[in-house]
């Protein structure tokens, strides 16, 4: 566990300043969002929504494996922490699938962007099942499912922020 400490307290502290940037960028562009109520308005707020709360498991999951604990209870909070937000993409797909989006330039469903998602969650939920078997290559998942989803993040809202520009003109 030592030999990781270093890398989940920089990827926490990514996390947690994400989220503050995050709150920034989605009150600087409050106002034009709730001028409207098309499907890709709420596309965009939920997708920011989310955004944060990736980065916020994120920041938790950083905390589990930084406290002193047993593996076996670290291994059940990474097996939930990423269970539930499994949850977030797959509330997407449910809402959004069926229905016209075109938050971005390109437009359409944003399909391989939901897949790495769910797949960082998936990664960090067999993190979890691997910490409590006392894998020696568990939290090398746990850190790249991590890592996926604060790159995975940065690109969403990169994509969400001309997303609103782009709903913004239309």
């Amino acid at each position: 566990m030592e030999a990781w400490h270093d890398l989940f307290v920089m990827i926490g502290s990514s996390a947690g300043a994400l989220v503050g940037l995050l709150f920034i960028v989605v009150s600087l562009h409050f106002d034009r969002l709730g001028r409207q109520d098309d499907v890709n308005t709420r596309g965009t707020m939920e997708g920011a929504r989310n955004n944060t709360m990736h980065l916020l498991t994120v920041l938790l999951e950083a905390a589990a494996v930084l406290t002193p604990q047993p593996p076996t209870w670290l291994g059940a909070e990474l097996i939930l922490l990423n269970l539930f937000g499994l949850r977030l993409p797959l509330m997407i797909i449910y809402r959004y699938a069926n229905q016209h989006i075109t938050i971005s330039q390109r437009g359409g469903f944003p399909t391989v962007l939901i897949a790495t998602v769910i797949a960082a969650y998936v990664m960090g939920a067999i993190g979890g099942a691997a910490t409590i078997a006392r894998l020696d290559w568990a939290l090398f998942v746990v850190a790249l499912a991590c890592l996926v989803k604060v790159v995975r993040t940065v690109l969403t809202a990169w994509m969400l922020i001309f997303g609103i520009r782009h709903t913004a003109k239309s």
